[in-house]
């Protein structure tokens, strides 16, 4: 098993190589299969303040729709990429609010300054950091959201507890992320994770609930879940076609799921 800072430094050498090399990750190294690609990509286009810049099809939900954001608020975008949903929070939380984006690459942080020049927005910042130890204020947040990103990092209950440090008494995060639900075999995550990039370090959905409960938090609601469908080349290496058939029609697989939750 790969150490916490191996696992960091793969994670930001797949995400410097994205900017770098202008990749748009809509192919096997991506978080999601090429349908559900394609179809947050086109949720995102019709939402206000979408800059396709900013875009590189990194997520696996669409956080902003669902964590209830207001005018005046200040949301914490963590693993903001080159800004893509920070934009559209801005829109949300207008001149009087504030959002403010963390990510670990530099060269993501770059790429976000660069298109916030395009946009000219004084109340977004951008700010290099590690989702286990925030740059950020204690009870400082109204909300925290993040799209693809958690299952990401190496521990995941210190991400929790940072979220619940930040945030203002009463406040929430909702995030999209990626989990495991029931029995899967795995040589079929290692497959999973080799055809869709961002499923790597997904944790079965029920602890990640309890990680969410350890971290304090209440009120704890999966707003959405979509399972992931894997190609019939990848489950065919693990499974014959009618097990195929019945994992199809089962509960268990790897999902995408949009979760909440509040600090007392």
């Amino acid at each position: 098993m790969k150490k916490a800072n191996e696992l960091k430094q793969i994670v930001q050498d797949k995400y410097a190589e994205i900017v770098t090399q202008e990749k748009s990750c809509c192919g096997d190294d991506c978080c999601s299969t090429d349908e559900s690609a394609s179809s947050l990509k086109e949720q995102y286009e019709n939402l206000d303040g979408y800059l396709a810049e900013a875009d590189y099809s990194l997520g696996c939900g669409v956080p902003t729709k669902l964590a209830e954001i207001k005018e005046t608020d200040t949301v914490l975008d963590l693993g903001s990429g080159a800004g893509n949903d920070v934009f559209i929070v801005r829109r949300l939380v207008g001149e009087t609010g504030k959002v403010i984006g963390v990510d670990f690459t530099p060269q993501m942080i770059e790429r976000a300054n660069i298109n916030k020049e395009k946009l000219a927005y004084d109340n977004v910042e951008f700010k290099l950091g590690d989702i286990e130890s925030l740059p950020i204020d204690n009870n400082s947040i109204d909300v925290v959201i993040s799209n693809c990103v958690l299952n990401l990092v190496p521990d995941k209950q210190k991400a929790f507890n940072e979220i619940y440090r930040v945030l203002k008494p009463g406040a929430h995060f909702c995030v999209s992320d990626i989990v495991n639900n029931g029995q899967i075999p795995e040589g079929l995550k290692e497959s999973a994770e080799a055809y869709a990039g961002c499923i790597s370090g997904a944790i079965a959905k029920d602890a990640y609930v309890s990680l969410i409960k350890n971290a304090g938090f209440t009120n704890i609601e999966i707003k959405q879940s979509n399972k992931t469908n894997l190609p019939d080349e990848i489950l065919s290496k693990y499974m014959t076609q009618a097990e195929i058939i019945e994992y199809r029609r089962s509960d268990d697989g790897i999902f995408s799921i949009t979760i909440s939750g509040y600090k007392n």
